[in-house]
């Protein structure tokens, strides 16, 4: 029965392997998509957030603007109110208006209106003989209603110019309080088209200034038909009033059908609303090329995982049919070939050398001559040897079917080798009990000399070719306790590249890295000494520890290092005023006499100095008070 309970659970472990790398398959696709999906969300927010800032700008343009038409027809109409508009009145007035034509600006044209529309005064060069706008909306409204405050208009073809405008217009009173006319500012809708070209929004993108109502006054880019339609039916109006007065509107635009993503903006002072938009496709378009080429990769990695899964399945299902079939096989077949590179052993259950193949000679440096009937642990080291006895021990009782151990071995030619034996139990084929081990042999030893490499390799950072965190922290530790026992100072550097997120956002990450490497190269040049430790902190944060240096020394160690950058010359524009790499050091110098001082303290302070060097504008180095005055400090 054990036999047909082995052979099942050998022919069920294909099947567990197979839904085992399908999970994988699904599990990589799932965090893939996850990662588009959350890549084209953080594309989609970071255009909104750049719409906000434009719209914010555009919107507080367009009330600088009307805020200077208020400004300038307030003082005619205080003019004209004081004055009348008597002919010898209206002829100082148009002298005041031709002065202060050239200082109107975005203002294309006053207008001065009398209670029948006739033209009293204007900026125009025009003849004003026959010319009445008592037709025009803003004069009808003004005559009709007593409200003084400012009137921004729907856009009207100028009579003066034929050019579209938009009209800021104010009402003033006879001295009664009866309407006396009208004062007219006037705008060129170009002036505001030309102004939104400025901005760069795509080839389908669009800045619209509308008014409060949905009547649209400008728009760039515009093919003439846009200004002056009427927007009030569409959604975004209609549900205006369920919404804050600025904020991200996903929509489809009634003018050209584009799927857009936009940003509004109402004016604070001014029935005035701006919208920002850019085609979402358009803005889009990178992160779909990316994404296309991304999935592309993963898909084509998941169709090699697949195929060598379909591979690995098969072939571990021909396996343990093989291995099934070897277990009901009689005691002594041997298992392996006698060409086999691994040295196989046949161990009887008084752990004496039944059998032992050719490759011993390689192995363990003794032929199989003279290996057979002697006791199969002679040569295990003696560290290693309780271990390994446990291990036969427990295969021999049956506690284990197979198992793997790592030891040390004596060797003919060699004072030690590294093995690794991979033993299985063997048993009798009528009765099913054990009768004796049998054994891989591998030498491990140039396999654990790369582990050893490798541990070295796990002090350094990735990137830059120094020490890492977890090695400067064991050092530290190391070097903190020396310093206590001998009485003698330990210094800390704590260096951060000045404006590093600007740098990368510049010059790209790959730029960055070579940045970082500099700064490393420059540090791992000033830690001469055998117990300096420069190291990769953080980010863009480096450290060097200096053990047996007072604070002269940390200075000079500072200074040198920013000298060092001075001479590499790296540019960094957006780093004011050097325009090039500079550094910030902070650094702290321990006499560690109190007992209860903790190395962290000096990382502490020199952190602190880094701030404080920060503080004081950057590329410069502050030093602290020593470990043992803040630590008075602290008692205090």
């Amino acid at each position: 029965m054990s036999f047909v309970r082995r052979e099942d659970a050998a022919l069920q472990l294909p099947i567990w392997a197979a839904v085992f790398l399908t999970l994988i398959c699904v599990a990589i696709f799932a965090m893939s998509s996850w990662r588009e999906w959350s890549t084209r969300n953080a594309e989609l927010k970071n255009t909104e957030i750049d719409m906000a800032n434009l719209a914010q700008s555009l919107a507080q343009h367009a009330a600088d603007t009307f805020e200077l038409a208020d400004t300038v027809l307030n003082g005619v109409v205080h003019r004209l109110e004081v004055d009348g508009n008597g002919r010898e009145a209206i002829t100082r007035l148009q002298t005041f208006i031709d002065m202060r034509r050239p200082k109107l600006g975005r203002i294309r044209g006053l207008f001065v209106y009398d209670e029948t529309g006739r033209w009293l005064a204007t900026t125009e060069p025009v003849s004003l003989n026959g010319l009445n706008n008592s037709d025009r909306e803003y004069f009808r409204r003004h005559a009709e209603s007593d409200d003084r405050g400012l009137l921004i208009g729907r856009p009207v073809k100028s009579r003066s110019g034929g050019q579209w405008i938009i009209t800021a217009s104010k009402r003033f009173n006879h001295p009664d309080g009866s309407f006396a006319g009208v004062v007219l500012a006037t705008v060129d809708v170009a002036y505001f088209v030309k102004f939104f070209d400025r901005f760069d929004l795509g080839k389908k993108g669009a800045v619209s200034l509308l008014s409060a109502d949905g009547i649209m006054l400008a728009r760039s880019p515009d093919d003439g038909t846009y200004v002056g339609r009427d927007l009030s039916n569409t959604p975004f109006f209609k549900d205006r009033a369920a919404r804050p007065a600025s904020g991200a509107y996903y929509f489809t635009s009634p003018l050209d059908g584009v799927q857009r993503l936009s940003f509004y903006r109402t004016s604070e002072h001014f029935p005035l609303l701006i919208l920002a938009t850019k085609a979402q496709d358009e803005v889009l378009a990178p992160w779909r090329k990316d994404a296309a080429v991304r999935m592309t990769f993963v898909l084509a990695l998941l169709l090699i995982i697949a195929v060598i899964g379909v591979f690995f399945v098969r072939q571990l299902q021909v396996r343990q049919r093989m291995a099934a079939e070897l277990v009901a096989k009689e005691a002594d077949f041997r298992l392996l070939a006698e060409e086999s590179s691994d040295m196989v052993t046949r161990i009887g259950m008084d752990e004496r050398i039944q059998y032992v193949s050719p490759s011993s000679s390689r192995v363990v440096g003794w032929p199989p001559e003279q290996l057979m009937g002697t006791p199969a642990l002679a040569g295990v080291n003696a560290e290693d040897l309780p271990r390994v006895k446990a291990l036969v021990a427990a295969l021999k009782r049956g506690e284990e079917e197979d198992a793997r151990i790592v030891y040390r071995s004596r060797h003919r030619e060699k004072a030690e080798v590294w093995i690794e034996s991979t033993m299985r139990v063997t048993r009798e084929y009528e009765t099913g009990a054990i009768n004796g081990v049998v054994a891989i042999s591998r030498d491990m030893t140039e396999h654990k000399d790369l582990e050893q490499k490798l541990s070295s390799l796990a002090t350094l950072d990735g990137l830059t070719g120094i020490a890492n965190r977890r090695h400067f922290d064991e050092q530290l530790e190391r070097e903190w306790a020396r310093a206590r026992r001998d009485g003698t100072p330990l210094s800390l550097l704590m260096i951060d590249v000045d404006h590093f997120k600007k740098y990368n956002d510049r010059y790209g990450h790959q730029a960055g890295d070579v940045c970082l490497k500099s700064v490393a190269q420059a540090l791992a040049a000033a830690a001469r000494r055998p117990a300096d430790v420069a190291a990769r902190y953080g980010g863009e944060e480096f450290i060097l520890l200096l053990p047996d240096t007072d604070r002269a020394g940390c200075e000079l160690m500072g200074s040198k290092i920013r000298d060092s950058l001075a001479v590499l010359g790296i540019d960094h524009q957006a780093n004011l005023p050097s325009q090039k790499v500079t550094v910030s050091i902070g650094g702290a110098i321990a006499f560690v006499q109190d007992a209860k001082a903790s190395s962290s303290w000096l990382v502490e302070a020199a952190d602190r100095a880094l701030y404080v060097a920060k503080h004081e504008g950057r590329d410069r180095l502050v030093t602290s008070g020593t470990i043992a005055e803040l630590s008075k400090g602290r008692n205090a």
